[in-house]
Parts: C-alpha cells; sequence; structure tokens
C-alpha cells in the first residue's frame, strides 16, 4: 500500500490524519537565519541538517503526513524578485530532505504550494496578489510538475486567498494527477463575518465553493487563529461534501520572522478533540505550533487514529 493510499485508507475509514506542525517557524526556533526576501525558503539549501531534523522530529510526534519545506518558493514572490530560477532547486533539496527524514517509516510526504508575495519586512499583510496570467500560469505549472517529479505522495495548497492566482495554482495542481488537498486562510471582520486572510475581496464561503470546485480531493482550514476555526469548519461543512480538516497558526508573522504565541499542547490538543468531534478527519498544526503540538494531538486522539 502505498503512503498515500494509507492515509486516503484511513480518511474513507472515518479514521483521524495527523499532520505536521510549523516547519519554518521550528527553523528559526533553532537559530536557522529566516531570509528577508524568501523567509525559510533557502533553509532548504544552506541548513539542510536542520531541514531534515524538523521533519523527523514530527514524525517521531505521531504524524501521518510532513510537508515539504517549499511554501516559501512561491512562484508570486520570486517572480516579483527575478529568482524565479532557484525554485526548482529549492524544492528539490526540500523534497530530498523529507523522503530521507520518512526513509522506513509510513510517513507521507506533502509539496507545499502557496500564492505567497513579495512581503514588507515587519508585516504579514499580503493584500492583492500580483496576477498575471501569462506569466503566473505557467510558474505554477513548472513548480507543482517539479513537486510531483521530485517524489511527493500529495499537494496541499496552504494559505489560498483569493479566486485569480490561487484558482490557477490549484488548477495547476490537479493536473499532475497527484491528490490535491487545499489550505484556505482566513479572518473575522468586525462583525464577525469570516473572509479571505488580508484579501477581503472574498468570503470564506466563496473560496470554499470555487477552489474545491477544480476537483481538489480535501478542504482545509489553516494558518487562521485557533478561535475562528470551529466557525471556519461549519462554513467549510456548509459548502463542501467531501472530507475536510484544519490545522491553524500560534501566534503572528512580522517579516522574515514569526512571533510566537503561546498555546500549550494540552490547550491545542483540547481544541483538536472539539474539531474532531466536528467531523474534521485530518488534524495538524501550522506556523508557530512545534513537535510538542502534534505529539499532544496525537496522544490525544490515539484512539481515532
Amino acid at each position: 500500500m502505498s503512503s498515500y493510499q494509507r492515509i486516503k485508507s484511513k480518511i474513507e475509514a472515518g479514521k483521524l490524519v495527523v499532520l505536521d506542525g510549523g516547519t519554518g517557524t521550528d527553523l528559526q526556533r533553532r537559530g536557522v537565519p529566516m531570509c528577508g526576501e524568501v523567509w525559510c525558503a533557502l533553509a532548504n539549501l544552506s541548513h539542510g541538517n536542520d531541514v531534515r531534523a524538523v521533519h523527523s522530529d514530527y514524525i517521531d510526534a505521531g504524524a501521518d503526513i510532513i510537508t515539504a519545506n517549499t511554501y516559501a518558493s512561491s512562484p508570486v514572490s520570486f517572480s516579483e524578485l527575478g529568482r524565479t530560477a532557484e525554485i526548482e532547486p529549492i524544492d528539490r533539496a526540500a523534497v530530498r530532505l523529507a523522503r530521507e527524514a520518512a526513509e522506513g517509516s509510513k510517513t507521507a510526504i506533502a509539496g507545499s504550494i502557496s500564492v505567497m508575495p513579495a512581503i514588507a519586512e515587519g508585516t504579514d499583510r499580503v493584500g492583492d496578489v500580483p496576477c498575471d496570467p501569462a506569466e503566473l500560469k505557467p510558474l505554477y505549472r513548472r513548480k507543482a510538475e517539479i513537486l510531483a517529479d521530485a517524489g511527493c505522495d500529495l499537494l496541499i495548497m496552504e494559505m489560498m486567498q483569493d479566486l485569480e492566482v490561487s484558482l490557477w495554482a490549484t488548477e495547476a495542481a490537479v493536473a499532475t494527477g497527484l491528490p490535491v488537498w487545499v489550505g484556505m486562510s482566513a479572518e473575522a471582520d468586525d462583525d464577525g463575518a469570516l473572509l479571505s486572510h488580508s484579501n477581503h475581496r472574498w468570503t470564506l464561503a466563496e473560496l470554499v465553493t470555487g477552489l474545491m470546485a477544480t476537483g481538489g480531493d480535501l478542504a482545509l482550514i489553516m494558518h487562521n487563529d485557533v478561535d475562528i476555526t470551529s466557525a471556519a469548519l461549519e462554513t467549510i461543512a456548509g459548502n463542501w461534501d467531501g472530507p475536510f480538516g484544519a490545522y491553524p497558526e500560534a501566534g503572528h508573522f512580522e517579516m522574515p520572522n514569526w512571533v510566537f504565541k503561546d498555546i500549550s499542547p494540552d490547550d491545542f490538543a483540547a481544541a483538536c478533540r472539539d474539531w474532531h468531534a466536528a467531523g474534521a478527519c485530518v488534524l495538524g498544526g501550522c506556523c508557530g505550533t512545534t513537535p510538542a503540538h502534534i505529539a499532544a494531538l496525537a496522544d490525544a486522539l490515539a484512539s481515532r487514529r
């Protein structure tokens, strides 16, 4: 049975699948320098041992899936910065390191695809993502193909937040033939309505409907505050009849570093129990969460795995 078939079988049997936690932020915790232009992307080339160690720690914590460190090698930001030639060596190194960490285990490897633009120092506000289809569509097709060829078992779209670039990126991922999980990010406005993170032209409900129509296999709410996760899962369940899950953040970003917010592993695990009871079949953590959070989650829901 392939690594992804094992994941699929667990979901179909109603069992819980555990994702890893924040990779880039755990690299920062270990003292790996973050780049002011492309955040944690260069660590795959400069600090491979640390990247591999982060993956290994998440596997030891109980993760069924680890995500290669390819979020920050975004076609949007690398295009803006004139660095697109660097995406392939960064991504191939990332997948190789993840596969090395998973060798001998049943852990599946996900490739991350984001729409991260170049971000001003000291902020996480991305606003409208530059969206020239003639430039970006081929770059997303190439990134998805590289991740598939390098040996990913599935692709995870991360922090999808619009129905322009995020849509093209998701379509490119689906075209590879690999399973595609679509991770959307949301935040609440002053009235409590759930809107796309940083880009309020779309509601979360619109993202779910539009992005899952591309042929994605599973819907996720991710890189959002723990406090809105339950409401976000309700929105996903109301607009998508397939499997879904969640992996929230703990803290906030001030380019190029993460500002950590304390949430105890026990409190995180308690929240995960609630989300699982609400129907989430995939759970994990995003930026700011650690192997300790994933271990607490895996232990708290061991009987459901």
